[in-house]
């Protein structure tokens, strides 16, 4: 009787799927914060401030999933990050009015 090692499973479609959508998110995510800060302050130290929210908003995330772009992302985090993306869009088309 021989033993054989276990072969890592591959990652698939919706793994990749998942991870792409984490990057696009949590870059509009960055850049929605950024236009948020300059519209509620109306000034450049806005879009700094968002920016560093930003920053630290993906260190949280890198704290919570191990890596900023993790393969075994729970689909709830990205659905998460999508609402997140929603009310700062909203956020920032309610100050333009």
């Amino acid at each position: 009787m021989t033993s054989h090692p276990a072969l890592p499973a591959k990652p698939g479609f919706s793994t990749d799927l998942k991870t792409f959508g984490t990057a696009v998110l949590l870059t509009f995510g960055a850049g929605l914060l950024g236009m948020v800060g300059w519209a509620l302050l109306s000034s450049g130290f806005g879009f700094v401030l968002g920016l560093v929210a930003a920053g630290f908003g993906i260190y949280w995330w890198r704290s919570l999933h191990g890596k900023v772009f993790a393969t075994d992302l729970p689909t709830r985090s990205v659905i998460i990050l999508l609402v997140v993306n929603v009310v700062l869009a909203g956020i920032l088309l309610l100050t333009a009015a």
